[in-house]
Order: C-alpha cells, then sequence, then structure tokens
C-alpha cells in the first residue's frame, strides 16, 4: 500500500485548497460577487499545484480527454475575471464536473465512512441512486 506523505508543501496546498472552495462558495451566497470567486478560483488552482506539484497539474489537465472540462473551467474563470461571473461560474461548474467525474465513485465511498454523512447517504432512496452512479444492477 503506497502512503501519502504530507510534507509542509502538500498541507498548504490543501490549506489554499480549502480556501479556494470556501471563498467560491461565499462569492455565490452574495449573489456572485466576481471579487470573491476569482479569489476563490485563484486560490483553488493554487492549491491543487501545490498539493499535487505543478508538473503533474498541467499533465492532468493537459490530458486529451480533459481538453472538454479544461477548456469550460477556463473560459468560466476568464469570464468571472472580466465580470459576468453567473456565466462564469455555470462554466466552471460544467469543466469542474467533467474534469473531476472519475473521482466521484471514490468520494463516495469516503463520504459513506464519515459518521452522520454516512448514516444519511444509507438511506434507501439514496443508496439506490449511488448504486445506479457506479453501474451495479439494481433491482426494480
Amino acid at each position: 500500500m503506497a502512503s501519502f506523505e504530507m510534507d509542509d508543501r502538500k498541507k498548504i496546498g490543501l490549506g489554499l485548497t480549502g480556501f479556494g472552495i470556501f471563498f467560491t462558495i461565499l462569492g455565490v451566497v452574495f449573489l456572485f460577487d466576481k471579487g470573491l470567486l476569482a479569489m476563490g478560483n485563484i486560490l483553488f488552482l493554487s492549491g491543487v499545484a501545490l498539493t499535487i506539484g505543478p508538473k503533474s497539474t498541467l499533465g492532468f489537465f493537459m490530458k486529451p480527454q480533459n481538453f472538454k472540462g479544461t477548456i469550460s473551467f477556463g473560459a468560466g474563470f476568464f469570464f468571472v475575471i472580466i465580470g459576468w461571473p453567473i456565466i462564469g461560474m455555470i462554466l466552471e461548474s460544467y469543466g469542474f464536473v467533467v474534469l473531476f467525474s472519475g473521482f466521484w465513485p471514490t468520494l463516495s465511498v469516503f463520504a459513506q465512512r464519515i459518521p452522520v454523512l454516512g448514516w444519511v447517504l444509507q438511506h434507501p432512496l439514496l443508496r439506490s441512486l449511488i448504486d445506479r452512479y457506479r453501474g451495479k444492477r439494481v433491482p426494480v
């Protein structure tokens, strides 16, 4: 089993990523405040780059199967910067879902192991939706 060592660079990267998500949510709550959204985007991208490394970050965003998500996320980032935050956030959200769609099953398994959230996700209705998304056969 490979171990995930947390050096200072990765800790700072995870912190920046967390602050980026926080500022993005705060920007949406404050009716698409472009300053908060732009700061959230910059913090998120710099946090990802510090966490996994600049070479791995460029490799991830430049994979041919990720081009659609990368272009959408980049265009959304551009629209937020020039002052069209609603269009920018729609494009960024689409790009985020396309880019990180391979991580959703892993995130689902992780979330089911969190005490309170796991109990909610074990509800039969949500359980059938999760299993259907994973591609498991669900009896009707």
